[in-house]
């Protein structure tokens, strides 16, 4: 998969079949869309390529978003990849970006960069300056700019139509068995271990600190989860919160991993969320903080 940071796109790549949309998640709806998109690629003998943006635009428009996104961009060009596209552009959404107009945003890119044949697009899809372009602006230029397109249906799963926002509902909510329900996979944050104040270890459960970036955020508590690295895959338990036993300030995810009793100060981890096991809470000293710890490890190995 080629990955493209700019609109420079090589001639190989130019008549084409293009996806357009943020796909944050890249849950089942979405791989639904990008594999029919790929199937009328392959059809009509033409490459097959995703135009995604970031950062995700409403958290660009609205500062105030800080925990929103499902997958980092990394992640999803990790499961693009799976699908197996030929392409995909990464569209830099800055102000610049955001004051194209519709039009130009068909003429300029869609067509002069692209020259696309085929556009699949949701039906809510909305773009251009002030959001005013949408599928009946395309439907509009479809002649003049000669492309096709192909609008999406959502789809259903447990007779809810599968999107990015039910899923951070269910996120917030700390509903992971419906969350991987609607991914087709468990919900994961990867994050660098830093350097906490090791009150972990000093208890006899050493944890690995992350901060929490730009995710959306879990009902704060405790949770049964499974911990990725490229050395090995191992469960474990999560508080993701404040920790205000110890009057902490600040959001942390602390990780406790089964069987691992070793420094990964630095390291990149892959924490899966399993199943919500209680919520955060203050205790009255440390023996009754361990004695809680005990039986949450009993409930997450269950």
């Amino acid at each position: 998969m080629k990955i493209y940071n700019n609109l420079k796109i090589k001639k190989i790549h130019k008549n084409s079949v293009i996806a357009i949309g943020n796909f944050d998640g890249l849950h089942l709806g979405h791989q639904k869309v990008l594999n029919q998109a790929k199937l009328k690629a392959k059809k009509e003998n033409l490459k097959f390529g995703v135009i995604t943006f970031e950062p995700i635009p409403s958290m660009f428009f609205n500062k105030n978003i800080k925990h929103h996104r499902i997958n980092s961009i990394e992640q999803k060009i990790y499961y693009l990849k799976k699908i197996k596209l030929d392409f995909l552009i990464i569209v830099k959404f800055n102000i610049l970006f955001s004051n194209i107009s519709a039009e130009n945003f068909i003429e300029k890119i869609l067509t002069n960069k692209l020259q696309s044949k085929y556009i699949f697009i949701s039906r809510n899809f909305k773009f251009g300056k002030k959001r005013l372009g949408d599928i009946n602006t395309l439907e509009r230029f479809k002649k003049k700019y000669s492309y096709k397109i192909i609008i999406t249906t959502p789809y259903q799963k447990n007779k809810k139509i599968i999107s990015s926002t039910l899923i951070r509902k269910n996120i917030t909510k700390g509903n992971f068995d419906s969350v991987r329900k609607f991914l087709g996979r468990s919900w994961a944050i990867k994050g660098e271990v830093i350097r906490g104040e090791k009150r972990g270890r000093k208890i006899g459960f050493p944890t690995c600190n992350i901060k929490w970036a730009s995710y959306a955020l879990p009902k704060l508590g405790v949770y049964g989860v499974i911990v990725e690295t490229k050395e090995f895959k191992k469960k474990g338990i999560a508080n993701i919160g404040y920790r205000p036993t110890f009057n902490g300030k600040t959001l942390l995810l602390e990780v406790n991993i089964f069987g691992i009793n070793k420094n990964l100060y630095k390291k990149t981890i892959k924490v899966n969320f399993i199943k919500f096991i209680r919520a955060e809470k203050k205790f009255k000293n440390i023996s009754d903080l361990k004695n809680q710890i005990k039986k949450d490890i009993i409930a997450a190995q269950k």
